[in-house]
């Protein structure tokens, strides 16, 4: 991976500044405001602890003091297009800066945007967007890691670095400093050359090869979990025989337990 597309002012850039609150409502809300203030970096927001943390979907994102919290605001000049690469180069990049700590072996992705090892929770990953000048828009990459504890009332299992075998001494803050390099790389990848960094992404996919149900109740569909479409869209082949494009929704394994279907 060349360093391709971050030699730009507002790109994101590992040396950007880094601002640490120690309590916050939502780094993503502080970029929200930032970029609708026409501040749009590039800037690291992070923060020891959260007041109104959330995930995708709006889902409350629970910030106990000792993991990390931290928003990358940056411009695109590609456009909303590319900002919907950057879930990927995310998840990536935490694997990649996980295993300065860990065996980055036993973490996976799952789509769209969570990493996971042995289907317990450690990131979540939620990226905003919205109109900049011309075509270019803003971004901002909210990352969510489990460094020290595994949080309560996650919704889903859920793990830490530290449980998974990290050294005692780690902290947020060396995490972030292997993340904000990592990052940088895997959003040159994103920008020019998105396939590459999908045949990545695939190569830590969880579920792939296997049956998944995406969404939930009435609207969830059962099928094969083949791989990801050129622009990330996730392929679930379907017992209609046809091969579904899926843009959104949850994505849960579905194993048999004595006959019958469970989800993870």
């Amino acid at each position: 991976m060349g360093n391709a597309g971050v030699g730009r002012v507002h790109s994101v850039r590992p040396d950007a500044p880094v601002l640490w609150f120690d309590e916050i409502d939502s780094t993503n809300e502080e970029a929200r405001r930032r970029a609708q203030a026409d501040d749009l970096g590039p800037v690291w927001i992070a923060a020891r602890k959260q007041t109104a943390g959330r995930g995708r979907l709006g889902r409350q994102w629970d910030s106990p003091t000792g993991n990390l919290f931290v928003t990358a605001l940056f411009e695109e000049e590609g456009g909303l297009v590319k900002a919907t690469r950057y879930p990927f180069a995310a998840g990536l990049a935490i694997l990649d800066a996980a295993s300065a700590f860990i065996d980055s072996g036993q973490l996976q992705v799952k789509w769209p945007n969570d990493v996971r090892a042995s289907r317990q929770k450690i990131s979540g990953i939620l990226v905003e967007a919205g109109a900049a000048s011309g075509k270019a828009c803003w971004v901002a990459c909210g990352m969510g890691v489990n460094v020290r504890f595994a949080p309560d009332g996650a919704g889903q299992a859920a793990t830490s670095l530290l449980d998974l075998g990290a050294p005692q001494i780690i902290t947020a803050e060396m995490f972030l400093d292997a993340l904000r390099h990592a990052f940088v790389k895997r959003c040159a990848q994103a920008s020019s050359d998105f396939e590459s960094l999908l045949a990545d992404w695939q190569k830590y996919a969880e579920g792939l090869g296997e049956e998944v149900t995406v969404g939930k109740g009435a609207d969830a569909q059962i099928g094969i979990f083949k791989g990801v479409g050129p622009d990330g869209a996730l392929l679930l082949a379907c017992a209609d025989g046809k091969t579904h494009t899926i843009r959104a929704g949850d994505v849960e394994l579905v194993k048999e337990i004595g006959g019958h279907a469970a989800r993870d």
